[in-house]
């Protein structure tokens, strides 16, 4: 952990003093130019970008002295007029933490999302597709003050787009210019030196004391800024859902149980929305998801349930068969497949009655079966027009805020990083940049500074840069361990997993650590720590007494793992972009 540390320093420090990719930015003199100055101008309407213009709008030295707009290419009217009909749910959703529900709360956001279409998490359950092994984690494990919030609560996205713009309508201060888009961005040559110029596609300019990118992967703030990024394509596509099974049943409880299990193709989660509606995020290898696309609904729903309770061998199998038919130029059909499911359960001996049986749903639907909480409800049905799938990629930016030509600019969320989704953290740690952001730029006016200059947004990179890092690079290095079937490698993660299982305080301090509590971020941070550092503490005894064993795979182990991190990307494929 020191070692990266280390090195994300020396990343930032090298790009901040030396500035060696920077290119010559255009300067226009402003002499001839009509434009309406600004103090802070936000591009990008999305979650981010909303929620940033949100928390500034809710600061009141900041709203009554502050001219704040945000500008949005798309239509927001979509968003702000949203509704559902009632049991339906749409296919992207998001998981917020306890912290960024408070951090929505304080700034007046959380009064304005529709509480019945979140759902509450209240326990985890994660396990390797290969081997079994089974981790849990449980709100119950933490000292919660609510105990129903959960660790976490999911919520649709437009939901929670909706909410903000429903905030925003009470903030008048802040101006919203949809519709919208950026036809360019150049610094200022006249007297306000170094401000950026947003120049609107209905003529309009926009002169800049802060300009913040909350404009996603293609972000032109930050290529404005001429900030690198670098970061690599994950051979993957994430297939999304809505989907529809039967209640919980009495002896059951409630549907609060996310299920993520990792398959050597990509994790696949069951993440709940109601009594009967759940997401589905499946990622999986390309070819793959454009197989299961192209069959009819039940053939997915049928291996939704199959990948869920199949041995990996057997999942294996069918994905074969889908992609063979698929080649063949005749998807294989909802028969087909629930033939091929029950002959692998069959072959397997898997009882019809189990929990792990899934060809004759209809058998076991209703059924109070032991051991039900361990799987997800089986699937019936795809809520119509949901099926859809997009890349998974790795991205951050070598820096969070412009100098030089590309001074008075900071980014924020997807513009800044983005990160693969098993985890669900990427909205929290935009959230979490804003919440940071937002801090620093009061905390600047209220001392009389300069809100768009290097050392007044200074604070905001140091306090944002290096923990966005640790945690893209955490959920990067699970990614590639679970992508391997290697046998030394998927004993190494068994064990570990099963060990870490058996230690309360530390699957407590992941996730406190991972937000599930609403305190102060500096002082849960600390907590967590203190209590993971008691887990260390065991996890050494264990090790010392376990040394004998493990001697003798020891070095195969290490060559392997290293092997896998080292060179599981193909040359190239890791770029500066």
């Amino acid at each position: 952990m020191l070692l990266l540390a280390n090195q994300c320093c020396r990343r930032l420090n090298a790009f901040n003093c030396a500035g060696v990719w920077r290119r010559r930015l255009s300067t226009v003199d402003n002499t001839k130019i009509n434009h309406e100055d600004c103090d802070i101008v936000i591009v990008g309407g999305g979650p981010a970008g909303l929620a940033l213009a949100a928390a500034l709008g809710s600061s009141p030295s900041l709203r009554r002295n502050l001219s704040i707009t945000l500008v949005e290419g798309g239509d927001l009217r979509k968003a702000e007029g949203w509704a559902q009909i009632p049991g339906s749910f749409s296919n992207r959703v998001s998981s917020l933490t306890n912290t960024s529900q408070s951090f929505l709360n304080r700034v007046g956001v959380w009064d304005h999302i529709d509480k019945g279409r979140t759902c509450g998490i209240d326990e985890m359950q994660v396990w390797d597709g290969i081997s079994g092994a089974r981790i849990a984690f449980s709100a119950s494990e933490l000292d919660l003050e609510k105990l129903e919030l959960g660790m976490a609560r999911l919520t649709e996205n437009f939901n929670l787009q909706r909410g903000l713009l429903r905030r925003l309508k009470d903030i008048p201060e802040v101006r919203l210019l949809q519709r919208t888009k950026v036809k360019s961005i150049v610094q200022d040559a006249g007297e306000h030196g170094q401000w950026p110029l947003v120049y609107l596609e209905n003529d309009r300019v926009l002169r800049a004391r802060l300009l913040i990118g909350a404009d996603g992967f293609n972000s032109p703030v930050r290529a404005y800024a001429n900030i690198p990024s670098f970061g690599w394509s994950y051979d993957t596509q994430a297939i999304v859902a809505t989907m529809t099974h039967p209640p919980r049943g009495a002896f059951e409880g409630p549907n609060t149980t996310a299920y993520q299990r990792f398959l050597p193709t990509g994790p696949i989660a069951f993440l709940p929305l109601s009594p009967t509606v759940s997401s589905l995020v499946w990622s999986t290898k390309p070819q793959l998801s454009a197989a299961l696309l192209a069959c009819e609904p039940p053939v997915l729903a049928s291996m939704i349930n199959a990948a869920f309770r199949l041995p990996e061998l057997s999942v294996r199998y069918l994905h074969t068969r889908i992609l063979e038919a698929q080649s063949s130029g005749t998807p294989i059909t909802p028969s087909e497949i629930q033939q091929e499911i029950l002959w692998r359960e069959q072959s397997h001996s898997i009882d019809q009655h189990s929990i792990y049986a899934s060809a004759n749903a209809a058998a076991t639907i209703g059924m109070p079966l032991e051991g039900s909480e361990a799987v997800p409800p089986l699937v019936t049905t795809l809520q119509p027009g949901t099926v859809a799938s997009f890349p998974l990629r790795f991205n951050h930016a070598e820096a969070y805020i412009g100098e030089g030509l590309g001074a008075r600019t900071a980014l924020v969320g997807d513009a800044a990083h983005t990160v693969h989704p098993l985890a669900g953290q990427g909205l929290n740690m935009g959230l979490g940049d804003v919440e940071s952001l937002v801090r620093c730029i009061e905390n600047a006016f209220l001392l009389g500074g300069d809100i768009g200059s290097h050392t007044s947004l200074l604070p905001y990179a140091q306090e944002r840069y290096l923990e966005n890092h640790i945690l893209m690079a955490t959920i990067d290095k699970l990614h590639k361990i679970y992508s391997t079937d290697l046998q030394p490698i998927v004993w190494a993660r068994s064990v570990g997993l099963e060990v870490l299982n058996e230690l309360d305080s530390l699957k407590a301090a992941i996730m406190l650590t991972a937000g599930s509590r609403a305190d102060n971020a500096q002082r849960t941070s600390a907590t967590a720590w203190n209590i993971a550092s008691k887990g260390v503490e065991t996890l050494v005894a264990a090790a010392d007494a376990s040394k004998v064993l493990a001697g003798g795979l020891q070095n195969l182990l290490s060559t392997k793992l290293q092997g896998l991190l080292n060179t599981e990307r193909a040359p190239g494929q890791q770029k500066r972009v």
